[in-house]
């Protein structure tokens, strides 16, 4: 019969996120995994798997405790409100943490070596998944007349995500909440309206 655990997996996942999100996948080593969750390596390789996996469950994790505001987000009545929605939650949740500003999805895996592409390949998969999301969100905003016939929703997808990748990286720089949302202001004066 197998030794229970003396662990809780829910917090050592989240503190395990917490490593990462400040690190990075390759910056995180196995002693800052272990010491954060106060859990053995052996005891981490057995809940989790190995240290992808284990960044795979964190990843997941995130994307349901900390970016539940894009589903909010799309919802939302004109595409105006939805990129100004994600746009500012984004800033909010970038400099909430002084310990681990920016973003998880983008500081994951930027560049890294051979060993992390799947890792990385995974970061990126994902954010395609959230710019086909926006598309589609902006593609019937257009046609419900909200967005100009000259609007394009593939660029305007794009764009929020330019200004929301640019914002987790100028975050993890310095930048706090309050400039990060004068940029935003800047961004979304720029956006189309219908006429």
């Amino acid at each position: 019969m197998g030794r229970h655990r003396e662990f809780d997996v829910e917090k050592a996942l989240d503190a395990a996120l917490c490593v990462f999100w400040r690190k990075g996948y390759e910056g995180a080593s196995y002693a800052d995994l272990t010491e954060a969750t106060g859990v053995e390596r052996p005891a981490l390789y057995s809940a989790f798997g190995n240290k992808e996996a284990l960044f795979r469950k964190a990843l997941d994790r995130y994307y349901a405790h900390y970016l539940d505001y894009i589903p909010v987000a799309l919802d939302l009545p004109t595409a105006r409100e939805v990129a100004a929605h994600i746009l500012y939650q984004a800033a909010d949740l970038n400099t909430r943490y002084p310990d681990h500003t920016g973003c998880l999805g983008i500081h994951g895996v930027l560049a890294g070596s051979d060993d992390a592409e799947p890792v990385r390949q995974a970061l990126i998969e994902a954010r395609a998944v959230g710019e086909e999301q926006l598309r589609q969100r902006f593609e019937r905003a257009k046609a419900e007349g909200d967005l100009p016939e000259t609007a394009d929703p593939g660029v305007l997808a794009s764009f929020v995500l330019t200004i929301l990748h640019g914002m987790a990286v100028q975050a993890k720089a310095g930048f706090s909440r309050e400039r990060l949302e004068r940029v935003i202001d800047q961004a979304l004066s720029t956006w189309p309206t219908a006429s």
